[in-house]
């Protein structure tokens, strides 16, 4: 704690937070979750369950004329055996809307992953402080964004000057979910994810359910959305299905239905987005699964599949678009507030000329700004599925 300010400590609790679905209470503070307790209870494996942890899109938002903000943390990083350890995860502050400030916590715990292996060891580290200064004076809006690949446990609060919970904003929610790309990864901080990004265009709130290697169609994520307040929803459904070659088209087909389905339970009316994966040649007609390449000392990947099997429902990208576009054509004719974008119209060929996917699969900061530029104009714009405009 620095001793030069006169401190206030302001407890974090819900009222302070936004962009989360579920709070837990742990020996150090106070955790964000991005799926309910029931779901978690119900997840199948590790990624997932690290990846609903990770804030992307969780932030702290509240009003004060502080000058300065100190956050303590406990953040559990990721890192991969072989590999180079990844940067510290970045808080993004915002003032009245506008990137202010941004600061990083060192130590921390560390998920070590060996992907050869499959398996992670946990080394437990100190708790660290996130430190803003010389922010502007006067009352205003301030926002802290967690960082999108670290979990992150709130342990204390610090102000000079008193806060309260921001206003509502009165803008609309969106509810999304996808992969790893709606997650974020390969951008340096949390409000450059391209869903952060195309919800500041928008001028709406984000929940973001984009869960790492984990849009899988599972029943207990749709029910999370189903049970959460939302003003419009998108899905972006496809590449996790494929590279981890979780189901074929007999039960892929259903299982889109069926978690239409559950949304539609809570949400009968709400306008919804079916979004398709954006290109990514090594998947758009091999199958998976995908597999790590580690040649040359950077993380790539490639596809493993036989495009023989294609015939025998084995899926591609290729493949989840056409049956995309087939189910949500045949459920509009009953439901006019569904609509289908083809994620090539985010990011197709022409942008991977010039933004090629670094890994074989992610897009870098520039493709993440590119998609949500499309995604603003395509969903947001006049004539879009998530427009205000009136006729």
């Amino acid at each position: 704690m620095n001793a030069e300010h006169d401190w206030i400590t302001t407890p974090v609790t819900a009222d302070l937070l936004r962009g989360f679905l579920d709070l837990e209470r742990t020996a150090h503070g106070l955790l964000p979750h991005r799926l309910p307790a029931r779901a978690r209870r119900q997840i199948p494996d590790d990624q997932l369950a690290m990846a609903e942890a990770q804030p992307s899109g969780v932030r702290l938002a509240f009003r004060t004329r502080a000058t300065a903000i100190e956050l303590d943390t406990l953040p559990t990083k990721r890192a991969y055996r072989g590999l180079p350890a990844p940067a510290d995860g970045v808080y993004d502050l915002l003032v009245d809307g506008r990137l202010a400030a941004q600061a990083t916590v060192a130590g921390g715990n560390v998920r070590m992953i060996d992907m050869a292996a499959q398996s992670v060891e946990l080394r437990e580290g100190p708790a660290g402080t996130a430190r803003f200064t010389d922010l502007p004076a006067g009352d205003k809006d301030v926002e802290i964004w967690l960082p999108h690949t670290e979990i992150t446990e709130l342990i204390a609060l610090r102000t000079d000057a008193p806060v309260e919970p921001a206003p509502d904003s009165g803008r609309r929610v969106w509810l999304h979910h996808g992969s790893s790309i709606s997650h974020g990864s390969n951008t340096a901080h949390p409000t450059a994810i391209w869903p952060a990004l195309a919800a500041a265009q928008g001028g709406v709130e984000l929940v973001n359910l984009g869960f790492g290697g984990s849009a899988l169609l599972d029943p207990f994520t749709a029910r999370a959305m189903r049970d959460t307040p939302a003003d419009l929803i998108s899905l972006k459904i496809g590449i996790n299905v494929v590279n981890t070659d979780a189901m074929r088209l007999r039960a892929f087909t259903p299982a889109v239905h069926g978690f239409l389905d559950t949304i539609r339970e809570g949400h009968p009316t709400t306008p919804l987005l079916v979004v398709s994966p954006i290109l990514c040649p090594v998947q758009e007609d091999t199958p998976g699964p995908l597999a790590p390449d580690f040649d040359g000392g950077t993380l790539r990947f490639k596809a493993t599949g036989d495009p023989a099997e294609r015939a025998a429902g084995r899926l591609t990208l290729n493949i989840i678009r056409d049956a995309l576009a087939r189910i949500v054509k045949q459920r509009a004719a009953d439901d006019p507030n569904l609509h289908h974008l083809d994620g090539r119209d985010l990011y197709g060929e022409t942008d991977y000329a010039e933004l090629p996917l670094p890994d074989e699969v992610h897009p870098d900061p520039a493709g993440h700004r590119r998609i949500a530029e499309n995604f603003a104009r395509l969903a947001f714009g006049g004539g879009g599925p998530f427009t205000t405009e009136t006729g």
